[in-house]
């Protein structure tokens, strides 16, 4: 991917490939992905844990600069950012991750 392809959907999409191993589905569908910013120099994304004591934390931090280093330009600087606020709850989840865990009709 040229630096002039890298954009916020490309960017969702290698998150998408993200596994939270506790819950089994992607960090985009569980509304763990808070912001993304592209820019010409880097990617920069806001994201959060279910809870501050995942022990999942590190891992999945580690796995998402895995995939976007896959489709990002060598370039380009990734920036993580976890964040506390707003507090993740289940209503940040995509309604097909609601269902998976049938919390509702989504």
């Amino acid at each position: 991917m040229t630096a002039a392809a890298v954009n916020v959907e490309a960017v969702r999409a290698a998150l998408r490939k993200v596994i939270d191993p506790e819950a089994g589905l992607d960090i985009v569908s569980l509304g763990l992905v808070y912001e993304i910013r592209v820019s010409d120099e880097c990617v920069d994304i806001d994201l959060t844990m279910t809870s501050p004591a995942c022990p999942m934390g590190d891992m999945i931090l580690d796995d998402a600069r895995a995939e976007l280093r896959r489709v990002l330009p060598e370039s380009c600087a990734i920036e993580l950012r976890l964040v506390w606020e707003p507090p993740w709850s289940p209503e940040r989840m995509e309604a097909s991750a609601r269902q998976h865990f049938g919390w509702g009709d989504g």
